[in-house]
């Protein structure tokens, strides 16, 4: 943290306020008594500039430390540009350093004579990342945390699963996260890392960062939750440390008066049923609690669990009636010699996976047509029918036409051999990357009833099914979940899931509502094939019966 950048012009401030005398009286050679005055502020002026001159020498051995630091990091995450930025604290301090941190460091020496870097800096960093950026980062550490159960001090060490840079969070990492939840009115995470900040500090960790500020956000995000005690504790403790402290002073009466008010109430509360005779009936015999029917869990309770690898719903019996195979689609002539290898996933919905069903060599020529043109990715809007960016959606995609590349027809060509479905009228491929802490919420990928317009501009009916081919392993989390059946489908670099989200009667399957958890560690690569009814009514005739 480049603590000092504000000292340069401290400094010249004292210089200024120091010759001030000088400019504001005229005729000092007059007065020998006014010329003594001189001396002691000359002498306070010296003093000035050997603190200047200090100040400027731990400016520099700052900056040089800050660069040694720099340079070992670079090297070590250029080795690896994609594992780095896999572990999320890696990509949330990237995000920081290049908004806030580079930035200090051009405020501490843009005064300097390095006008080589400082015009280097001012270029590039139009480049560099916004608020809004370490905004998005930051939101990203806390959804890994809340879906994935983690507690502060495991993302502050860095100790996540399978991680190759483990990478630390400082007391001035913590504060600023939980300052980003605080501007979000989140005071639950605001006291999960002011709580983290303050535990570091109180460790003995070297830092800048006054605990002062801590305290005073901790106190007041505790105090909104409610839990008026516990503020009253960490304001006592803030008190200790700055008893001039007015907003503290402040609140130390305001909480002792609202617990004083609660003691009272619950005096009188006893009171009253005492003066009624109340008395507690005798003991009952314990009952069990009862289960929750799953049915009755909200759906972010469910999404969060199957991301974390639990209430999968697969029974024994059903699990036995799943099968692998190798297939070739009623004897597919592409395929009759080489039959490709297919198991099953899940029953109902049925979805299927196709193994060593995309080489590397095609992954990475996929991945390099569509990284320069990936762009925020976007959803459909139901009242709109157009397609727009959306908070539940955090990943960047790119489409892929056929006649851009042999190879895109090829992969084209493949998913219809092997599904049997027109590919002329699909969409084009889409190609997804998801950043960090990247997901996409439970949604559905045909449209409803109550969206008419859903796909009206395209003219190819509603979606029948989706092809997702895995383009790179995930190390934790990532994984594609399906809430209402209690399914999960883990990502596996070379290989592709397929289901129908409609019947053959052409309505909805809403069982097919799904969703990609939050990738912890690791980065994702997929790209999916989004099939159309219009073309199909040959290759899949429609069914008499609604859920046929």
């Amino acid at each position: 943290m480049l603590w000092f950048r504000m000292e340069l012009p401290c400094w010249c401030f004292l210089l200024l306020c120091c010759l001030q005398p000088l400019s504001a009286h005229s005729d000092f050679f007059t007065s020998i008594g006014q010329m003594t005055d001189l001396l002691y502020t000359e002498k306070d002026l010296v003093t000035s500039l050997k603190d200047y001159i200090r100040a400027e020498e731990n400016k520099l051995e700052q900056v040089k430390r800050w660069a040694d630091k720099l340079d070992s990091l670079t090297a070590t995450a250029t080795q690896d540009p994609e594992g780095y930025l896999g572990h999320p604290v890696n990509a949330f301090k990237l995000m920081k350093r290049l908004n806030t941190e580079w930035g200090d460091l051009e405020s501490l020496v843009l005064r300097d004579t390095t006008d080589g870097f400082i015009s280097n800096l001012t270029l590039q960093r139009q480049h560099f990342p916004t608020d809004e950026d370490q905004t998005g980062a930051a939101k990203a550490l806390l959804r890994l945390q809340d879906t994935y159960r983690l507690d502060a001090n495991t993302i502050s060490t860095g100790n996540l699963p399978g991680v190759k840079h483990k990478s630390h969070m400082t007391a001035e990492d913590c504060y600023e996260l939980g300052k980003i939840a605080y501007s979000e009115v989140d005071y639950y995470h605001t006291e999960l890392w002011m709580a983290q900040a303050l535990k570091q500090l109180d460790q003995g960790e070297e830092s800048t960062l006054d605990k002062v500020a801590v305290l005073d956000y901790l106190s007041y995000a505790i105090y909104q939750q409610g839990e008026i005690e516990r503020a009253l504790e960490y304001t006592k403790r803030l008190l200790e440390l700055d008893p001039e402290h007015q907003r503290a002073n402040g609140n130390l009466k305001y909480f002792e008066f609202q617990l004083e008010k609660q003691k009272k109430a619950a005096e009188e509360e006893a009171q009253k049923q005492k003066e009624r005779g109340k008395r507690e009936t005798p003991e009952k015999k314990k009952k069990k609690p009862k289960r929750v029917s799953d049915h009755l869990i909200p759906e972010r309770k469910k999404y969060e669990r199957l991301c974390r690898g639990e209430g999968i719903r697969m029974t024994p019996r059903r699990q036995s009636r799943l099968f692998c195979r190798y297939y070739d689609n009623s004897r597919n002539p592409r395929y009759v010699l080489a039959p490709v290898k297919q198991q099953d996933e899940w029953d109902r919905p049925y979805i299927v996976r196709y193994l060593d069903i995309i080489s590397d060599k095609e992954i990475e020529k996929v991945k390099q047509l569509a990284k320069p043109r990936l762009r925020r990715a976007t959803v459909h809007d139901p009242q709109t029918g157009k397609l727009t960016t959306a908070q539940y959606r955090v990943s960047k995609s790119a489409w892929l036409t056929a006649y851009e590349d042999p190879m895109i027809e090829k992969i084209n060509q493949r998913i219809e051999d092997l599904t049997g479905l027109e590919m002329d009228t699909a969409e084009e491929l889409q190609v997804a990357n998801y950043g960090v802490g990247g997901q996409y919420e439970p949604h559905f990928d045909f449209g409803r009833k109550d969206e008419p317009d859903a796909f009206k501009e395209l003219g190819t009916g509603n979606r029948v099914a989706t092809w997702l081919f895995y383009m790179s392993d995930v190390t934790a989390g990532g994984a594609t979940v399906f809430p209402d059946v209690g399914a999960a489908v883990w990502p596996q670099k070379g290989t592709a899931v397929f289901w129908y989200n409609l019947f053959a009667s052409g309505e909805g399957d809403y069982s097919t509502r799904h969703a990609a958890c939050p990738v912890l560690v690791g980065n994702k690569w997929v790209s999916n094939k989004w099939i159309h009814e219009r073309g199909q009514e040959w290759r899949r005739p429609c069914g008499l019966n609604e859920t046929e």
